[in-house]
C-alpha cells in the first residue's frame, strides 16, 4: 500500500509535533514546516529549529524538516512541491501554526499583536490552502484528500482579554466553512478542529498574560476537569486525515475536553 503524504504547519512542537509523530506512527509521510524563529508580535518563544530537527529526526526517512513561514505563500508553496517531489503527491494539509497574543482590552491590542495573529493563524491557514489544495485535487479520482485546520475553543466563545485571539480562530472556522463549500464533489475534505486547553507552550504563554501562577488553572474550565495533552487533540486531528473521516466536511470537531459544553 502506498503511504500516504501529508504537510504539517506548526510542526516545531505543541499539538503540531503531536500530529507529525502520530501520522508517522501510522506510517504516513511528513513534510513538518515550523518558522523557527521568533516574531515580535508575541511576547514569548517560538519554536526553534532543534526542536523541529528533533521532530523529524525520530523518523529518518518517513519525516523532513522545512522551515517556512507560513505568512509567506512562496514558502508553502514549495513545502508542498517537496511533498509531491520527495513522497510522490499530497493526501493531507494540517494547518496547526498559530500564536499567542493579547492580555488587554480590545481596544488597547498593538497592530503588531494583531497582525501576528491574524498573519500566523488566519494568512497561514489561506496561504496553506491555496499551496495544497491544487496538490490534493492532483490525486486521481476516486480522491480522499484532507484539509484540516487548528481553529480553537476560542472560536466558538468569548475570552477575556483575548478577542484578537477570538477574531482569529472564528476566522479560521469561516474559512474552513466556504474551503469545503468550494470543495463540494471533489472528494476533498475541510474541516476544523477546536481544541480546548492543552498542555502547550501557547498555553502557557496565555497563563502569563493573565497573571496565573499555575497552568493547570486552565483545567477548572473543562469537564474532563484536566488539561488536554497534544497527543489527544493529534488523534482527533489524524482521524480527519484518513479514508474513513469522508463524511466529515465543512464543519468542527470539538476536541475540548467540554470546554464549550
Amino acid at each position: 500500500m502506498t503511504p500516504r503524504v501529508a504537510v504539517v504547519t506548526g510542526a516545531g512542537r505543541g499539538i503540531g509535533a503531536a500530529v507529525v509523530h502520530r501520522l508517522a506512527g501510522e506510517g504516513w509521510r511528513v513534510v513538518a514546516v515550523d518558522v523557527a524563529a521568533d516574531s515580535p508580535g508575541p511576547g514569548y518563544p517560538l519554536a526553534r529549529r532543534e526542536q523541529l530537527a528533533e521532530v523529524a529526526a525520530k523518523w529518518p526517512g518517513q519525516v523532513l524538516d522545512f522551515v517556512a513561514d507560513v505568512r509567506d505563500q512562496q514558502a508553502l508553496d514549495e513545502a508542498v512541491a517537496i511533498a509531491e517531489r520527495e513522497f510522490g503527491g499530497l493526501d493531507a494539509a494540517v494547518a496547526a501554526a498559530a500564536v499567542m497574543a493579547g492580555g488587554r482590552p480590545l481596544w488597547e491590542t498593538t497592530d503588531s499583536e494583531w497582525e501576528s495573529l491574524f498573519g500566523a493563524g488566519v494568512d497561514g491557514v489561506f496561504h496553506l490552502a491555496r499551496a495544497a489544495v491544487p496538490a490534493l485535487l492532483r490525486r486521481p479520482q476516486p480522491r480522499t484528500g484532507r484539509f484540516v485546520a487548528l481553529a480553537s475553543a476560542a472560536a466558538h466563545t468569548g475570552l477575556w482579554r483575548l478577542a484578537g485571539y477570538n477574531a482569529a480562530k472564528h476566522a479560521v472556522v469561516g474559512l474552513i466553512r466556504g474551503l469545503a463549500t468550494d470543495l463540494r464533489g471533489t472528494g476533498v475534505t475541510a474541516t476544523a478542529v477546536s481544541p480546548g486547553s492543552t498542555r502547550t507552550p501557547m498555553l502557557q504563554a496565555t497563563a502569563e498574560l493573565y497573571d496565573l501562577d499555575d497552568v493547570e488553572e486552565f483545567a477548572q474550565h473543562q469537564l474532563t476537569e484536566r488539561l488536554l495533552e497534544p497527543e489527544e487533540v493529534a488523534a482527533a486531528v489524524c482521524w480527519l486525515c484518513g479514508p474513513d473521516a469522508s463524511a466529515v466536511t465543512g464543519t468542527v470537531v470539538h476536541a475540548d475536553g467540554g470546554f464549550t459544553a
